[in-house]
């Protein structure tokens, strides 16, 4: 990955800084209330870094047309509480309003703009290029009044946008400490991971899944693969065990589009690294609203698989009990429903028991570990998301290459 410039980087004092964050957070529908303020305690760090700065914060919640698509003004409100200091909130986004606000700040002041995807450019411009982005009015007019960007916001990293990726060519781009965090973990995984390295790929997302597997696996980077969950599901058919009409066609229809490449990736993995495999041997399907335990040999079933079983559980552990490193991304199991949430949670415990270095890959695998309380005994569960799917995956990131462009024309 080309180099970044970070906050270590740069004396920010006194200078008007603009800092694009991902504050995105789930809101009670009734209330507006916060669900869960894990996002804003995420970019404290950040934020305390450049307490001698006029931090200028940039955000979004949710998009237009959807219930929680909100002003930022209770996000400003929560933040200062969390920070123990006040945030001004201005109702504009780069109009007379907020350039003036910006202006006549003070060092140590903070302000935070209005709802960037209450901007039509926001939107608008997912294909621009690069050059676009930075030429856009929202950019354009913030980048006049500034000094220097910081990006904080890893979970969209991914995304293409003005805010995301335009002030890189404009402006000294510095990326924060929750992106360079992140970058620090996940980039060990891609590049020189401890060995022995595990990689548990679960969930519903088998595209993403099997992109991350092949990336690494032609990077030589991985030791061992514990497909679970639909990905387990997916594995097994695809080492031809069949699973039953429904099982095949669930797979299928959360695939779409994607089922004929994910297929070909399948096959690939079981063709040429079948040794670095390790399936399920058992299941638990669903019968009449409860579990039912199922060997891999009695397969097919026309009950729906929502689990993996003791056998595989056993079967797993030792492998990540001797790893060196754990990567872990989705579900093992359908574990909404209470009586199949064993495989998961049992993942889970594997995991915090053991001695390696385990990461954590943001989503619903990040939100349990959240739940549990157990995040302190994991080593990085990330913000990211579809961000660090994209990450390990090998794919672009929009954001990171605009970071990169600017530390090329600044440093």
């Amino acid at each position: 990955m080309a180099s970044l410039l970070s906050l270590s980087d740069a004396d920010l004092s006194g200078k008007t800084v603009l800092v694009r964050v991902d504050v995105n957070s789930p809101l009670n529908p009734v209330t507006g209330e916060f669900l869960d303020d894990a996002r804003l305690r995420a970019i404290l760090p950040t934020i305390r870094r450049l307490g001698s700065s006029k931090v200028v914060l940039l955000a979004h919640q949710s998009r237009p047309g959807k219930n929680d698509f909100t002003s930022m003004e209770k996000h400003a409100e929560l933040l200062g509480v969390l920070l123990g200091r006040n945030i001004e909130f201005i109702p504009d986004v780069c109009g007379e309003g907020a350039l003036n606000a910006i202006q006549n700040m003070k060092n140590g002041e903070m302000l935070f703009l209005d709802n960037v995807r209450g901007w039509d450019e926001e939107i608008s411009m997912k294909k621009a290029s690069l050059e676009e982005l930075s030429q856009s009015e929202i950019v354009q007019k913030l980048a006049s009044v500034a000094d220097a960007f910081v990006y904080d916001a890893f979970a969209c990293a991914h995304r293409n946008s003005p805010t995301i990726c335009g002030f890189g060519p404009v402006l000294p781009s510095y990326a924060g400490v929750l992106v360079q965090r992140e970058l620090d973990a996940l980039g060990g995984v891609v590049d020189n991971p401890p060995r022995p390295h595990v990689v548990i790929l679960g969930g519903v997302k088998s595209d993403d899944s099997l992109d991350i597997a092949v990336n690494l696996l032609n990077r030589d980077v991985v030791d061992t693969i514990i497909p679970v969950g639909v990905v387990g599901n997916l594995m097994l058919w695809a080492a031809g065990n069949s699973l039953g009409y429904e099982n095949e066609n669930y797979v299928r229809g959360s695939l779409g589009d994607a089922f004929e490449r994910t297929w070909e990736m399948a096959e690939w993995v079981v063709e040429n690294h079948l040794n670095k495999l390790i399936l399920p041997t058992d299941l638990a399907i669903e019968i009449d609203s409860q579990r039912v335990p199922l060997s891999v040999q009695e397969l097919p079933t026309e009950y729906p698989i929502y689990d993996i079983g003791i056998a595989t559980l056993m079967s797993i552990r030792p492998a990540i009990m001797e790893a060196k490193c754990v990567l872990w991304n989705g579900p093992a199991s359908y574990f909404e429903k209470p009586q199949f949430a064993f495989g998961t949670i049992e993942v889970l415990n594997t995991c915090v028991e053991t001695d390696a270095f385990v990461i954590i890959g943001g989503g619903h695998t990040g939100t349990l570990v959240n739940q549990r309380g157990v995040d302190e005994k994991i080593g990085h569960n990330s913000t990211g998301g579809g961000s660090c799917l994209t990450f390990l995956a090998g794919k672009p990131m929009p954001a990171l290459e605009s970071l990169a462009a600017s530390a090329k024309k600044f440093a």
